[in-house]
């Protein structure tokens, strides 16, 4: 086997092979020596063995990944894959197991959890992968929206739907070649996604006689599915929120030898059933029921109770996760091969952008959504009337592209396949930016990367100006925020004090008699669906919506901002500023005690997305998970940047070495020239 390993000085890793499968074996291997730690923790997640290592808290989640079959489901997807992929799979996972064994013992984590680096099943990197996204549509959504039409009544559901805690975004915007300096197209962005640490993102580029791609991987899965430029064609995607999973309720009952039936349109059928048991670190081992019916898996309840939840999705239904069109993209020259390649696209559903050294240009979804009464997209529906079956797939939306095109999760391209949607603030707010230069660079994107303007902020505000008769401090306050330019600056102190009031406002609502049918509801469900039935960040998100609706007539708006302003100027500490309060707090497997990070500019609806949930905590666990620009026409002008840096190992060069770098806005450049690099020893 011929493989070559160099790394320009972020230590990013440039893997040339002689062939398509000793390169895939080379990134695996390259994945086990950068980030061992981290690949072995998703693969034991995707197989719900983590609390084994990890102790109570992933309990919850390993007991959710048997009770949805992660693991099984991607067994199934990989026996149905076509030959080519499923070879090329092989030699990554025999990569992975080579690295394992050299390299991954050595990473220190494993001494901390007591934990060896194990052995790969063939179908692991599908499992990650759906394990990773598996909650990216948010279904736990529809569980909040029967609550709410139940507790408060049919029209209060919309009044909280918008993008929420729990959901994972991304901005993206392609500006062609008639806007910028060099004739070619620009496509840059950042995804919105838990910041991890390691990343979720790595940067890579892979080279063989076949193709060389620039990308962005998700370590223990092979290719570069998401971002990719192979030199004449790039690529990059947004979440379309699209709704393709579906829960149902059935009826249950047990038979007197232990086994399950499962109510559905053709009546009483037979269920299948396991009984599972699963490590917990420091206490006794747990049992799970294994509950699926012809619907799906049992993810809530079960027999005992009469009744349970059923998660239906399309990769367990239709065994495929779209893994062939990973190797299908790296060999993409034009748009029309990654057309093509997109339309073997499964999961999870997004909107993409392409353009090509030829002038082509692409927008579209890609995915498998399913065709189905629309009242599966609200709610969850009952599983015995036939009208909520399945029948096929929805043909998926595509526009032409104008002079620029902007993706942010809005209500838009996918409108039709979703029921929530990003607020429209980031994506006007892009379009804003856009317009605002007639010709652009692909250094020039960082000033729309990092823009922190807040348009959400202007109910809020609207209402503290009609405010009268407030106290010294509190009339102090207020006429400053009225005069703030609205910008999530890190060293603003005017919008810090903006923040105490939006969490006070929180708070309050949270707190107000209108609310409480909806207050605690989240006891009621397993772990793992709570972030999306918490009443707090749900007000937090719906905010704008809340002081604006005529829904709630008890709740005096003014009274609660009146109330909130008097609290925060009586508590706001002198010169506090927005990254005193709003710190990044990365998640770590293993946490080390001391998680707040550096002071972070942005809001959840600034262009530059670093989530918190207010009236909860200012610390922010989602931002830009990776910053990119492809130059379409050159390649070598591209730039990207993660949050952390290229390697997972504690005490590497290049574990913290991009977080300046990624904190104050700027990019790394895409190094392609071989002689630039340095080769690394074997």
């Amino acid at each position: 086997m011929s493989v070559e390993v160099y790394r320009d000085e972020w230590g990013i890793p440039h893997l040339r092979a002689d062939s398509v499968r000793e390169l895939a074996h080379a990134q695996g291997r390259n994945a086990a020596a950068d980030r061992a730690w981290q690949i072995e923790v998703e693969r034991h997640r995707s197989q719900g063995t983590s609390a084994a290592f990890l102790g109570r808290e992933a309990a919850g989640w390993d007991r959710f990944a048997r009770q949805a079959r992660i693991d099984d489901t991607a067994r199934r997807c990989y026996q149905a894959l076509d030959e080519e992929t499923r070879g090329w799979l092989d030699a990554y996972v025999a990569g992975v197991d080579a690295g394992l064994r050299e390299l991954g013992g050595a990473v220190p984590e494993f001494t901390r959890a007591g934990l060896e680096p194990g052995r790969w099943r063939p179908w692991t990197p599908l499992g990650i992968w759906l394990s990773t996204h598996i909650l990216f549509t948010g279904f736990p959504g529809k569980l909040w929206r029967d609550e709410v039409a139940r507790r408060v009544g049919p029209g209060a559901v919309g009044l909280f739907a918008t993008d929420g805690p729990g959901a994972s975004g991304s901005n993206g915007w392609l500006v062609t070649g008639d806007r910028t300096a060099t004739g070619g197209p620009l496509i840059a962005g950042d995804p919105h996604r838990y910041i991890e640490d390691p990343g979720v993102y790595q940067q890579i580029r892979l080279a063989c006689p076949e193709y060389d791609v620039v990308g962005l991987a998700v370590p223990g899965v092979p290719g570069v599915g998401h971002f990719g430029h192979t030199g004449t064609v790039a690529w990059a995607i947004t979440n379309a929120m699209a709704d393709c999973q579906d829960l149902y309720r059935e009826r249950l009952r047990r038979l007197p030898d232990g086994g399950v039936e499962a109510l559905g349109p053709d009546g009483w059928r037979p269920a299948f059933r396991s009984v599972e048991t699963f490590e917990v670190a420091g206490e006794r081992p747990q049992e799970v029921e294994v509950v699926e019916t012809e619907r799906g898996t049992v993810v809530i309840g079960g027999p005992d109770e009469g009744e349970g939840i059923v998660l239906r999705q399309p990769p367990r239904v239709r065994e495929d996760l779209g893994f062939a069109a990973l190797p299908a993209l790296l060999r993409a020259r034009t748009v029309a091969d990654v057309d093509r390649a997109f339309d073997r696209w499964a999961e999870p559903v997004n909107v993409v952008q392409a353009a090509d050294t030829e002038g082509g240009l692409l927008h579209r979804v890609a995915g498998a959504v399913p065709e189905r009464d629309p009242e599966n997209l609200l709610r969850v529906v009952p599983a015995h009337e036939p009208r909520h079956a399945w029948r096929g797939l929805r043909e998926l939306p595509r526009e032409p592209v104008g002079t620029v095109a902007v993706m942010a999760n809005q209500r838009g391209l996918a409108a039709p396949l979703g029921i929530e949607f990003a607020p429209p603030h980031r994506a006007d707010r892009i379009g804003e930016l856009l317009d605002a230069r007639e010709v652009w660079t692909a250094p020039g994107m960082a000033a729309v990367h990092t823009d922190t303007r807040l348009a959400s902020a202007r109910p809020l505000l609207d209402l503290m100006a009609r405010l009268d008769g407030l106290g010294p401090e509190a009339a102090a306050l207020r006429k400053r925020l009225l005069a703030w330019d609205r910008h999530m600056d890190a060293e603003s102190v005017d919008a810090a004090a903006y923040a105490r009031v939006r969490a006070a406002v929180v708070r309050k609502l949270a707190a107000h008699p209108a609310f409480a049918p909806l207050t605690g509801m989240e006891e009621a469900y397993p772990e793992v669906f709570r972030p999306w039935l918490a009443l707090a960040p749900r007000i937090a998100y719906a905010l704008e919506t809340l002081l604006t609706t005529d829904q709630f007539p008890d709740v005096d708006r003014e009274m609660v901002v009146r109330e909130a302003v008097e609290e925060a100027a009586g508590a706001t500490a002198a010169g506090e500023t927005w990254g005193d309060r709003h710190r990044l707090a990365a998640w770590r497997a293993l946490p080390d005690g001391d998680e707040a990070g550096p002071g972070l500019p942005g809001d959840h609806d600034c262009v530059l997305s670093t989530s918190s949930v207010p009236g909860v905590t200012d610390l922010s666990a989602r931002g830009p998970a990776a910053r990119y620009v492809w130059d379409v026409a050159d390649r070598a002008n591209s730039l990207w940047v993660v949050p952390l840096g290229a390697s997972g190992i504690p005490g590497s060069a290049h574990r913290r070495d991009q977080l300046p770098l990624w904190l104050g806005g700027g990019l790394v450049p895409v190094i392609t020239d071989w002689n630039r690099l340095t080769k690394e020893s074997q």
